[in-house]
């Protein structure tokens, strides 16, 4: 009765290891679109801690959601566009200085 046991232990154990490979190497549409947002999101959690705003704004979730309300009312706003190229400049000038700093020190 024993080595039945060990045997139902390690039948279950072999089929667990094969469902997880099988869960990830799935490929199907909805798991590749979960993923792709899912890399996305975390890409842009990058960039806000990037700019700093994680430390100025003491970690405050609120005031991160309340700035990033305050740029989306920009965007709908007739400053759209001037506003948009002004970003778009600054935020090319900070990539560029921290490409550089990042090649400086390797």
């Amino acid at each position: 009765m024993t080595a039945s046991k060990v045997a139902l232990v390690r039948t279950i154990a072999a089929r667990r290891r094969i469902e997880a490979r099988r869960a990830r190497a799935d490929t199907r549409d909805w798991q590749a679109k979960r993923r792709e947002r899912t890399r996305r999101l975390i890409e842009l959690g990058g960039l806000v801690a990037k700019a700093g705003l994680v430390e100025l704004t003491d970690d405050d979730r609120v005031v991160l959601y309340g700035a990033m309300l305050e740029i989306a009312a920009t965007l709908r706003s007739e400053r759209r566009e001037q506003s948009l190229l002004l970003w778009r400049r600054r935020g090319r000038r900070a990539f560029d200085l921290s490409d550089d700093a990042t090649e400086r020190s390797s």
